[in-house]
């Protein structure tokens, strides 16, 4: 396995520590906590391992936790006003969502694009698009359950639109979102975001975090070390 080289450097990561985040597109405090992360990772040169964590699979699912897909958007959205208190971007944009006429979107079909992404391009393209997609959901107000939107995504990151719904399409991107869920499973993680912080050398976990400020989230990873 090669160490993986952070854009803009030339080292190789070597920290002693590695890191699993599980997320879903839809969620909003993934946005929150994906950019910080981000930095303190390249700050810290610890690796990054990214997780699709699939809050509901379908339009059914959708249904079966919210009663209607009215209430759905509605009590998310309300956690939305949670997320953007804490957003470092301030770029939430909750009435945009809600003037939006299409259904909010399950996840499932997000998470077979970050596989995509992640078949094509390794972990930091199944970030770099996940950030992405995160992006166009909660500011721009975009519909990340619709499959043009989510290739114009693909190819506005570079990549080729034929071989990412593909990838997408593909037997092993729907069995790396099932074995990241049957993980998060037999792992007891019933929320998100979570950072997983592990051993590199023994695999050993060390701690579970949640959102929390860059700095706080430093001194954690540090106090680790």
């Amino acid at each position: 396995m090669h160490d993986h080289i952070h854009p803009g450097t030339t080292q190789p990561l070597v920290s002693p520590l590695i890191i699993d985040f599980f997320h879903d597109a839809v969620c909003g405090w993934c946005y929150v906590m994906s950019p910080r992360l981000r930095q303190v990772a390249a700050d810290l040169g610890i690796q990054v391992r990214h997780h699709t964590f699939v809050l509901q699979d379908s339009r059914e699912q959708m249904l079966r936790a919210f009663g209607s897909m009215e209430r759905a958007k509605r009590e998310i959205l309300g956690h939305w006003a949670a997320c953007a208190q804490h957003d470092d971007t301030q770029s939430i944009n909750i009435e945009g969502m809600r003037a939006q006429n299409f259904e909010y979107p399950h996840g499932m079909l997000s998470a077979l694009a970050c596989q995509a992404a992640y078949l094509l391009a390794g972990e930091q393209g199944h970030w770099d698009y996940f950030d992405a997609v995160q992006r166009a959901h909660l500011a721009e107000s975009r519909n990340i359950g619709d499959m043009d939107t989510l290739l114009a995504i693909a190819v506005a990151q570079g990549f080729d639109g034929e071989a990412f719904l593909s990838a997408m399409d593909s037997d092993i991107a729907h069995q790396r979102v099932q074995a990241d869920r049957t993980q998060a499973a037999r792992l007891g993680i019933q929320s998100i975001p979570t950072v997983l912080v592990s051993s590199r050398e023994t695999g050993q976990e060390l701690a579970r975090l949640q959102t929390q400020p860059a700095d706080m989230l430093k001194s954690r990873l540090l106090a680790l070390l």
